[in-house]
């Protein structure tokens, strides 16, 4: 008996142990459908950890997509009435510059993207027409703007001894001006996109107007020392020769060849010399207006932590550039560039005012020379005095200074740009269409289903066949 009561009491906690191990038997519903007996439990600790982390990264990717395609979709839809205006047929649409380099230790394909990421859209919102002027190294975009300055100089009248050959925006423009097309009243404006990008643009109008229209003499050639003559025996020497007169006329036609310059054109003007040069008497009362454009590039593997940074507030990226596009493509207002002091045309103008000024255009996106690439800040050895566009401080000429304005975007348009954010307006002249439920948006992108649009414009033909 006592053996039985110990066997017992021995079993009991065994029997019991397996029976709540035992797996819960599935439904017979879900068994009959061959689904297996799945058992829910949490997943471990390393499991865990790793849901967490990617599951963060991505919510923060995913909202800040979003947010960034709400902002660009505000400042577009603030704008895209001027895509419904129509034009007369003998008028083209107004057209903006565009001003874009590569980055500081970087290449072009970067400027161009970061152009059609945040500025392409809201140009394309309005209809806008725009031009595009690019540099690929330090100086192109100076060098390019100062030449399309003393271009314009001449075709107003200004006397000049160079002889420009025929492009093709001349002969369209040409064209153009037969058949009675003009172009579209209203501001112009230039965007400037990057820091570095800015101060060429700055250098480049300031040497279009105070400089010459003419080149500036080549510098002299320098003299070469004299080869050292050589004891050869006569036979070789007439060998030589006869080889020499075989090979002359290749030779003459390798030397007809121009060289191909290897760099931009130099300056015309230096910038100590803007004080004494008096202002072009085709210059007008106001430039066009610009807007610079912030482009924050920073490179190196210890920066990682910034870029990642800046990878998920593309929002706060795209509200900034969103909103000075939208500026100059209203070109509903507009303000001078902030300065100290200032002087007139009349007056001349001292080194000590030009050094003591400060203008708003010399401290513009300046926060980005900071982490411009290392290699940028070292200066030439072999030619210390060489000017650098990136590297030199910007100067600028009073007179210059007070015909140039930025455009910004007014009270009244800002108001109406967070209306249409929170969905109280639409674009002008235009009701907000139907919001569409996600489900059927995939339906007609994926699907056979069309939108109300479509189905509004599909013609509707009759019984042709009179079945």
């Amino acid at each position: 008996m006592a053996e039985s009561s110990n066997s017992a009491a021995a079993s009991g906690p065994a029997q019991s142990a397996a029976s709540t191990s035992a797996p819960k038997p599935s439904n017979p519903a879900f068994r009959m459908l061959g689904m297996p007996n799945l058992r829910m439990k949490l997943p471990s600790r390393n499991w865990m950890i790793f849901f967490t982390i990617t599951g963060s990264f991505a919510a923060a990717v995913i909202y800040d997509r979003r947010e960034k395609r709400r902002a660009q979709q505000k400042w577009g839809d603030l704008v895209a009435h001027i895509s419904k205006e129509h034009l007369p047929i003998e008028q083209t649409r107004r057209k903006i510059n565009v001003f874009l380099s590569a980055p500081p230790g970087d290449g072009i394909r970067v400027a161009r993207d970061h152009f059609k990421e945040y500025v392409k859209p809201i140009l394309v919102a309005a209809a806008l027409d725009y031009q595009i002027i690019e540099g690929r190294r330090e100086g192109d975009i100076r060098a390019g703007y100062a030449e399309r300055i003393r271009k314009w100089r001449r075709k107003a009248g200004e006397p000049s001894t160079v002889v420009e050959d025929p492009t093709v925006e001349d002969v369209v423009f040409a064209a153009r001006t037969q058949m009675g097309v003009i172009e579209e009243p209203g501001p112009k404006g230039d965007l400037v996109i990057g820091r570095h990008t800015w101060k060429e643009y700055i250098r480049g109008l300031h040497e279009g107007w105070l400089g010459p229209l003419d080149p500036p003499p080549p510098p002299p050639p320098t003299e070469e020392p004299a080869p050292a003559e050589s004891s050869t025996p006569a036979a070789e020497t007439s060998s030589e020769t006869k080889e020499g007169d075989a090979n002359a006329p290749e030779q003459e036609k390798k030397e007809e060849k121009p060289a191909k310059p290897v760099g931009p054109t130099p300056a015309y003007i230096s910038t100590s010399d803007y004080s004494s040069q008096p202002l072009p008497r085709t210059i007008p009362q106001t430039l066009s207006g610009s807007v610079p454009i912030a482009f924050p590039h920073i490179l190196g593997f210890l920066n990682t932590p910034i870029r990642l940074y800046r990878y998920l507030n593309q929002r706060h990226m795209a509200e900034s550039v969103g909103r000075d596009v939208a500026a100059i493509v209203l070109a509903s207002y507009s303000r001078p560039y902030h300065s100290g002091a200032g002087s007139s045309d009349a007056s001349p103008v001292s080194d000590d005012t030009l050094g003591n000024t400060t203008y708003e255009q010399q401290t513009v996106l300046e926060e980005e020379e900071k982490e411009w690439h290392k290699s940028v800040h070292h200066k030439d050895e072999a030619n210390p005095d060489k000017e650098r566009e990136w590297l030199d401080d910007i100067v600028i000429d009073p007179r210059l200074a007070s015909r140039m304005h930025r455009f910004s975007v007014s009270p009244e348009e800002e108001a109406r740009a967070q209306r249409i954010r929170d969905g109280q307006e639409y674009i002008l002249g235009q009701e907000r269409p139907v919001p569409v439920s996600f489900w059927k948006r995939m339906w007609v992108k994926y699907g056979y289903g069309e939108d109300e649009e479509t189905l509004r414009r599909k013609p509707i033909l009759g019984n042709l066949d009179e079945e």
